[in-house]
């Protein structure tokens, strides 16, 4: 039989294998990942987005959801958007007390790159091709939560 300090040793030497497979989804930090609100996003991400399981990301304000190769990533303190002509969309989430989002949308063969508009700093979550689908813009509503705790101070879609 273990001794409790023997039994807890090997959980805690279990637990750090575990950990040691997991992977770390690159993602460079925004130029503004220091603002003390991204911990706040970062902290309120949720553990799935876009039917994906969280992963560990590289950097500051930064998160994953996937696998290498192919994660939804979301980086906290990029650089606001300017006024722009490229599409934006207005995405309500449906959830109580939220109310909608705007999103500066731009598509390339990678998949899609949503950034925030009227929140600073920014946020940019990009999905790939193979895991947008049909609704690319499902992810958005999976982490609308924790980007609600950048308060909005203007609109682009209206």
């Amino acid at each position: 039989m273990l001794r409790p300090v023997a039994a807890a040793l090997a959980l805690v030497a279990g637990a750090a294998a575990l950990a040691a497979c997991t992977p770390t989804i690159d993602v460079p930090a925004g130029v503004d990942a220091a603002e003390p609100v991204c911990a706040k996003v970062v902290l309120m991400l949720p553990d799935e987005v876009g039917g994906q399981d969280k992963v560990r990301a590289s950097s500051q304000a930064t998160a994953a959801w996937g696998e290498p190769g192919r994660a939804i990533t979301l980086r906290c303190g990029v650089e606001p958007p300017a006024p722009t002509t490229q599409d934006c969309q207005s995405v309500d989430p449906g959830i109580a007390g939220l109310g909608t989002f705007d999103w500066i949308t731009s598509q390339d063969d990678n998949g899609w790159t949503f950034t925030t508009y009227g929140r600073e700093p920014a946020v940019a979550v990009q999905v790939p091709t193979e895991l947008g689908g049909s609704q690319p813009t499902a992810s958005l509503i999976d982490v609308a939560r924790a980007v609600a705790e950048i308060p909005t101070t203007s609109h682009a879609c209206r």
